[in-house]
């Protein structure tokens, strides 16, 4: 059987930076000849970015797009590896599919084979996702042919991402034309079990099409996505052959024997595979492939949480951040992630007390500036909260998020003064239940935990604590702030249970109204007290205002509040009862 070394390019683009991309694309390429790869994959939209958005409608930037791929042919060949075949992913814009229901200029999603100097074969589609990646084009041509070009005597088919995740779709008219290895392109983002998902797929796939499937992702985010890599090379028997590791850059090279192409260079179809190079090559020693090891669930989720926060900052050009640290467990788990992210010397904390604040919360902030490393201040907010309440007549809860502002006015002045980006260190349960100040605890530029339920908070920092013993370095966050009830200090004696269930029910709840959409009378039936399930699904309705204001965030649930799930404002809709 004809051997072919794949190289599966898991790399981290920047949208928008088509020309950095593009010179990126060089170097990666370069690596693949290195390792002496006969074909190398970069991940989809590699030369725009992933997802684009809007971007894509703008003529302008398609044809950038469409420049930069013909200008990475040409920089193949001056930098002599004319003879690797590349296939890139990329925004293209289509010409004359009019008949098709198609208007001309529409955006597509395509993979350009790359082979001396010449784009020799492209697939293209018609249709960019929407959910939790793309705006929707919905321009999608279901008889689309599949493209098969012929590399070292074995013919090779192309997809884009979700065309595997599709019944009888592409991947099923390749079985038909009996190609020997599949190519799969993606930007797909990373959310929790997905990896498990993602496998059982390809191996799924695999077999029912009877080819070899190698599949390559991209790494790092773009804004609240965190791409996880997690690439990997299944045979036509669908067992894992090889997998690269999660959250990391890398070329990993692998060696195939697949069957020889057909004599027929047109299929059943009229489908032409494009001709690259006829003879198998000689017979070589095989590479010896490797299979990553898995992080578990906490690891894999607070290494996409870190991720995501260095690409924001890095992408944004911003090089320090600044965060408001109460003591409480939310503030210190942002900090510690933000150090891992950024390093200890672009975190700054502040303490801000107010007169309602405990010392161990003043403490705790301090220990836990020490045990980082990072910069850290006390601007006491007290003068502020007077100066209001002397101009202002207010009580209860107004008076009470005073405070809150006056945190999250000195924060934004930091940030104005020094060029700090501010992070907002609210969790997904607050957010859920609207459990946060508008102009107060939620200002911000990005909230890293945005999409995290407070027992995961907890559960991360236990998380994160032991690993630092096993790395024998200092334990970051301090056991009394995970401990200790938690409190928002907005009056005397004030806890969070006052306003809130117990967290462990209050995020069941929430996963199964939100994650789940369970309604109300499903809800109960499931085991939850009536009376709790009508307060918690009035509290996260009524908030969704709130939710439309905060910062964004990483996403790492299937689910995450403003990417995922957005609902009307103006909503007279509430969950029917069995009594309503």
């Amino acid at each position: 059987m004809p051997q072919l070394r794949v190289g599966l390019a898991q790399i981290n683009p920047t949208v928008g930076d088509i020309d950095g991309n593009r010179a990126r694309a060089l170097e990666w390429c370069q690596k693949a000849a290195d390792s002496a790869c006969h074909i190398v994959l970069l991940p989809e939209m590699w030369l725009t970015g992933y997802p684009i958005e809007d971007l894509a409608l703008r003529e302008s930037f398609q044809m950038a797009s469409e420049r930069a791929v013909e200008q990475l042919a040409h920089d193949l060949v001056a930098a002599n590896l004319g003879d690797i075949v590349v296939v890139v992913g990329h925004l293209a814009r289509s010409e004359a599919e009019q008949k098709l229901g198609v208007p001309a200029g529409a955006p597509q999603n395509a993979a350009s084979v790359i082979h001396q100097g010449k784009v020799v074969a492209r697939y293209a589609k018609h249709h960019l996702p929407n959910y939790g990646v793309f705006d929707e084009f919905r321009y999608f041509i279901p008889g689309n042919k599949p493209c098969i070009v012929r590399v070292c005597g074995v013919d090779v088919a192309l997809a884009i991402c979700e065309d595997l995740w599709q019944d009888g779709g592409p991947v099923a008219r390749v079985a038909q034309h009996g190609a020997g290895l599949l190519c799969v392109i993606n930007g797909s983002p990373f959310e929790l079990d997905k990896e498990d998902a993602r496998a059982e797929l390809i191996a799924r796939r695999a077999r029912e099409a009877g080819t070899a499937i190698a599949y390559v992702n991209m790494v790092g985010a773009q804004d609240e996505l965190v791409f996880d890599g997690d690439s990997m090379v299944v045979n036509s028997s669908g067992e894992l052959i090889a997998r690269a590791p999660q959250f990391e850059e890398g070329l990993m090279a692998v060696d195939l024997d697949l069957p020889a192409a057909p004599a027929a260079a047109v299929l059943r179809d009229g489908t032409e595979v494009s001709i690259i190079s006829e003879w198998p090559v000689q017979p070589y020693r095989p590479l010896r492939s490797t299979i990553s090891p898995r992080l578990d669930d906490v690891a894999a989720q607070y290494r996409a949480l870190e991720i995501g926060l260095r690409d924001y900052c890095n992408k944004n050009k911003f090089k320090s951040v600044v965060l408001g640290l109460s003591g409480g467990i939310d503030s210190a788990l942002v900090a510690t992630i933000a150090v891992d992210a950024l390093g200890a010397a672009n975190v700054y904390g502040v303490s801000m007390p107010s007169e309602h604040s405990s010392d161990h919360s003043k403490s705790d902030a301090a220990e836990l500036a020490s045990r980082l490393g990072i910069h850290y201040r006390t601007v006491a907010i007290a003068p502020f909260v007077k100066a209001f309440e002397d101009s202002l007549e207010l009580s209860g809860l107004a008076a009470e998020n005073i405070q809150a502002r006056a945190r999250g006015v000195t924060l934004m002045a930091i940030s104005n003064q020094e060029g700090h980006l501010v992070l907002a260190t609210g969790n997904k349960s607050e957010l859920a239940v609207g459990y946060s100040t508008i102009y107060g605890d939620a200002v911000g530029g990005f909230a890293p935990i945005k999409d995290v339920p407070k027992t995961l908070v907890w559960e991360m920092s236990r998380w994160r604590n032991a690993y630092a013993v096993l790395q024998r370095r200092t334990v970051p966050i301090p056991v009394s702030s995970i401990e200790k009830e938690p409190s928002a200090e907005l009056r005397p004696g004030q806890k969070d249970s006052d306003s809130l269930p117990d967290y462990a029910v209050l995020d069941a709840l929430l996963d199964a109204y939100v994650e789940q959409d369970l309604g109300h009378d499903a809800l109960v039936a499931a085991g939850f007290d009536r009376a709790l399930v009508d307060r918690v699904l009035l509290m996260v309705d009524r908030a969704e205002y709130k939710r439309r204001q905060y910062p964004p965030g990483t996403k790492i649930s299937n689910r995450a509040f403003g990417r995922d799930r957005r609902l009307p404002i103006t909503n007279r809709w509430t969950e029917p009862t069995q009594n309503h």
